[in-house]
């Protein structure tokens, strides 16, 4: 179990999306908070609504972290205000949807920096004073798209494969000293990140459906408590992100799984696929069943899925 109750969280990127869901359901427990984000305005008005509905500490801290010196101005910042960051949050993100060579190479940079370089620098910022007290926790918001490579979004996926892989680093390092590091790898969530991403970048959410941000952050938290190094909340994005590891250059393949699907409530209805390796997307259904079985046996209720000519065929 981890214990929320008087402790001090610092959320990035918490004046929307995840972060602000995270802020909210770290105040239900009791937290005091520190928000960083850009938008002061926003942030001052959720930190007074939950100070008053909680009866927490809230700091706000209105900074964009894509500039050079504006995690070392949050460090400095916190210190001088005297609080102590029990739990950090690195929510602070965004991608870009194009091919490679349209896309700004300014923008791709502050991609890196923001999703990638930040994460480091904010643990390298409050990480050694947990360690000197035997306690903290930290939270990095990966993806889904950590766990393969992202055509047309190519910098956002491999960004978030930096931050899984960083995350669960640090959490064999520092899993015996007090210290718990978790990596939340969600799905399409309902934010504003595809209007951010651009033009197309639906195609990257078809065929599933985007889940609220704050029923991501209930399985973030509950990763936390149980002291895992990573979760992909819905059982649908468990499976994708375990049968499409790498994206085909080959006009012809197959794919084969074993897996119950009906054990998660979240599958009846059906199971969608997307593989965007062709830019506009792969996708395949498997309708609810006692169990999916492509191990190539020939019974009832198994299934071998091909990709050809760009349709999936039973």
């Amino acid at each position: 179990m981890y214990t929320y109750q008087g402790k001090t969280a610092l959320v990035t990127g918490a004046s929307s999306g995840i972060g602000k869901a995270m802020a909210y359901a770290l105040a239900t427990r009791g937290m005091n908070l520190i928000l960083v984000a850009r938008s002061e305005k926003t942030l001052n008005e959720i930190a007074l609504q939950l100070a008053q509905r909680h009866n927490v500490r809230t700091e706000v801290i209105a900074a964009d972290l894509i500039q050079s010196e504006a995690v070392a101005a949050v460090q400095k910042s916190v210190q001088e205000r005297e609080l102590v960051v029990d739990l950090l949050v690195n929510d602070a993100g965004f991608g870009s949807y194009g091919h490679f060579e349209t896309l700004d190479p300014q923008r791709d940079h502050d991609e890196v920096m923001l999703n990638a370089a930040v994460v480091v620098d904010m643990s390298h910022a409050f990480l050694p004073a947990m360690v000197a007290r035997g306690e903290g926790a930290i939270i990095n918001i990966s993806s889904t798209g950590a766990f393969q490579p992202g055509p047309y979004m190519a910098v956002y996926g491999a960004s978030k494969a930096f931050v899984l892989s960083f995350s669960v680093a640090l959490w064999a390092e520092y899993r015996t000293r007090g210290i718990r590091v978790v990596a939340v790898c969600p799905g399409p969530v309902d934010t504003q990140f595809f209007n951010a991403a651009g033009p197309g970048s639906q195609h990257m959410a078809a065929g599933g459906k985007k889940v609220a941000p704050e029923g991501v952050v209930a399985k973030g938290l509950s990763a936390l408590e149980r002291g895992q190094s990573h979760v992909v909340p819905g059982g649908l994005n468990i499976i994708s992100s375990t049968i499409l590891p790498i994206p085909s250059c080959h006009p012809e393949r197959q794919r084969r799984i074993s897996l119950p699907i009906t054990t998660d409530p979240s599958l009846r209805g059906g199971v969608t696929f997307c593989d965007g390796s062709n830019g506009q997307g792969l996708f395949f259904t498997i309708e609810p069943c006692l169990s999916v079985d492509l191990t190539g046996l020939t019974h009832q209720r198994s299934y071998l899925l091909r990709v050809q000519d760009g349709v999936f065929q039973p």
